[in-house]
């Protein structure tokens, strides 16, 4: 890649390593076609989602899109109306679009030497997650699809993800799916990379907008920022800028490369230059670390001057710094950890082994710690096929249980088959009305479902019932085995709870449910794919509202209308909100599920709470943490409930401590609450 050798440091470093197949690269992006020439001989595979299927596109469809997209005499809204023109199908252009895509920037990364397009690591480890997207340019993605893919290149064992996709916010708000998603992954000592987007500034790109992402910007060949890449808000902080004009790549169905400008071809610069950079951790006998590589990339950038560029905003923390990132990183300059705080910390490893040093963003300022685990051949090969922390057991939170039809056949069969409904009518004066009329049902309407299926309960099978958080399903929901039917009427009854008034007593606002993650998923009636849980029992099944948990919870430890019983009211609320809406989870890992269950089994919190501000103090932080000892067959986890003295910033910090055991589809607490003390840690300045 002759190119990118003109950047200072580029030689040098590739002379010092070209890749080590140890280290992962997880791309998130379109499917890229493996058949190049420039990926013959690379480790590099694709990894099609069980929430779709891979569509292969016909010939003639590519070799149209190539003829538009490589014609360099059309501007791109002239490409866009004649690629428009020529394949109607909005989905079919965006699926091109991505293939293309993801073929150049995959190629800027692995693509092998001697072949069209020399890659910057080749020997570097690499899967491909094709991420599914809608519209002409792919801008359309479901968040918990984008979440799945972050997901399940975690699981995979991957040390850098680059994410092609950009979700659009103008705000700075991102989905919570997304949002829990690449925290999971930073928490797991992950470097998530992605472009910052060519909205020149209009808008931002999530993820690239999210703490801790190592943002990427586009500069010019003669250095200047591109007008179009984004800036602004967190970018400043987190983004560097690097080469994004005539970047050279390979293009599907043909060998022929193609140069490309853009943050998308800026990104996977930096991908490529951060794997180098693992690599010779690994050659220098370090343990992986991604953010020691993401900080030292960062802190070394060259700031623009304003007698150079006439907005320096628009370069972001400043351009690469190949030289200056080596130095920072291999001088013991890079040891602290930049510009991130995390709520949750484990101790608990990532399923790849030789990510050895802590697998959570630590606190700003806190250096991060060395291990003195060896890399070996045999262990890093178990990498990609194997999760420490993950199992097929889920104990999911939500806000709601529903249903889906599925298909339109199937909500017309429920809208012939459930009764009319009797509705009031107003009488007016001077005219004889009757008092209420027959109008068709509305399959729609909850309470009608509700109240059909009370008397139909066999109907519940044909329904896809869904957990969702706040308005999008999670999970598609089904009881299965010998107590299914009995699981199917509970489900009714909670679907009755949920359509009642609010300031109903009965009326409900959260879930639990428990299961087994299978293997396969359906598709619902608006195209959404989501995966299934089994569930063969109604144990573990919850619904509740949460001024009432709280209520009862109080009654078994306080007497009523006492002032401490009204502050523990208030804090416990708060507890559980807090894990509700701060820590949004799938519940599918082990932390996850004993910090889900820690929010359902409110017990031993309140009593955590009834002591902690006895003695004055609120709560700070909730940790969940692999148990250093658990009994043989068992999956134990501590969940920490840390206070402290809003009053006085000299006074020790109270612990309180229990432990989960999540080996089975219902979690389980083991032993009694503990409780100590420790120095008094905040910085208040």
């Amino acid at each position: 890649m002759p190119d990118l050798s003109t950047i200072p440091g580029f030689s040098e470093l590739q002379s010092l390593t070209k890749g080590n197949p140890n280290i992962l690269v997880a791309v998130l992006d379109g499917s890229v076609d493996l058949e190049r020439a420039c990926f013959q001989g690379a480790n590099l595979t694709k990894i099609i989602p069980y929430w779709q299927e891979e569509v292969k596109t016909h010939p003639h469809d590519l070799a149209i899109f190539l003829e538009i997209e490589n014609n360099s005499d059309l501007d791109d809204e002239t490409k866009a109306e004649k690629l428009a023109a020529a394949i109607p199908d909005p989905n079919t252009r965006a699926r091109l679009h991505f293939a293309f895509h993801a073929t150049h920037i995959s190629s800027t990364i692995f693509g092998q030497p001697g072949s069209p397009v020399e890659g910057i690591a080749p020997n570097c480890m690499g899967i491909n997650i094709p991420i599914e997207m809608s519209g002409d340019q792919g801008e359309f993605i479901s968040p918990l699809n984008l979440a799945r893919a972050f997901d399940l290149a975690l699981s995979k064992g991957a040390n850098i993800i680059h994410c092609a996709a950009c979700h659009p916010t103008q705000t700075g708000v991102s989905d919570h799916l997304i949002e829990y998603a690449v925290r999971q992954c930073q928490e797991n000592n992950v470097l998530v990379i992605a472009p910052g987007g060519n909205d020149k500034g209009e808008c931002w790109c999530i993820p690239a907008l999210l703490p801790g992402v190592l943002t990427v910007g586009a500069m010019k060949d003669n250095g200047q920022p591109f007008k179009f890449s984004n800036w602004g808000s967190n970018y400043q902080s987190q983004g560097i800028l690097a080469p994004g004009e005539n970047i050279l790549g390979a293009q599907p169905g043909t060998d022929t490369p193609v140069r490309k400008k853009g943050t998308s071809c800026a990104a996977p610069v930096i991908t490529g230059i951060a794997a180098l950079l693992l690599s010779l951790q690994i050659q220098k006998g370090e343990s992986i670390n991604p953010e020691a590589v993401r900080n030292a990339i960062l802190n070394s950038a060259i700031p623009c001057k304003l007698e150079e560029v006439e907005e320096v905003e628009r370069c972001l923390r400043g351009r690469i710094n190949i030289p200056g990132a080596l130095e920072l990183l291999f001088s013991g300059q890079s040891r602290k950890s930049f510009n991130t705080i995390t709520n949750i910390n484990t101790n608990n490893q990532h399923s790849n082994p030789n990510s050895s040093s802590p697998p959570g963003l630590v606190l700003q300022s806190i250096e991060l710690l060395q291990a003195t685990n060896v890399v070996t051949d045999t262990i890093i090969s178990n990498a990609v096929t194997a999760s420490a922390v993950r199992s097929n057991l889920v104990y999911a939170l939500g806000t709601s249980l529903s249903y889906d039809f599925g298909t339109e056949a199937r909500r017309d069969t429920f809208k012939q088959q459930m009764p009319g409904v009797t509705v009031d009518i107003p009488s007016i004066e001077g005219q004889t009305l009757p008092l209420s009329t027959i109008v068709p049902p509305n399959p729609y309407d909850g309470c009608q479902m509700a109240d059909y299926l009370k008397q139909n309960p066999l109907e519940a099978k044909s329904l896809i019932w869904t957990l969702n958080q706040e308005l999008t399903p999670i999970y598609a929901v089904k009881p299965v085995g010998a107590f299914g039917s009995d699981v199917y009427k509970m489900f009714q009854e909670i679907l009755a709870w949920g359509t009642l008034p609010k300031d109903h007593e009965d009326y409900i606002e959260r879930v639990s449910i428990p299961g087994r993650l299978t293997d396969y998923a359906v598709e619902l009636f608006s195209g959404q794919i989501v995966p299934v849980i089994e569930v063969d029992t109604k144990r573990g099944i919850y619904a509740w509202k949460v001024n009432l948990l709280v209520n009862a919870v109080l009654q078994c430890i306080l007497e009523e209308g006492t002032e401490t019983q009204q502050t523990i009211r208030s804090n416990l609320t708060s507890f559980l909100n807090r894990i509700y809406y701060d820590f949004v989870n799938l519940g599918q890992t082990s932390r996850e599920r004993a910090l889900n269950f820690a929010a359902t089994n409110t017990f031993q919190a309140a009593s955590a709470f009834a002591q902690a501000i006895n003695r004055g103090m609120e709560l700070d932080k909730i940790e969940v943490e692999k148990s250093p000892v658990c009994r043989l067959d068992s999956d134990c986890w501590e969940v920490k409930l840390t206070f402290f003295d809003t009053e006085n910033n000299q006074r020790a910090c109270k612990i309180y401590h229990f432990t989960l055991d999540v080996s089975d589809k219902i979690p389980v607490t083991l032993g009694k609450m503990h409780s100590w003390s420790i120095p008094y840690y905040r910085d208040n300045t």
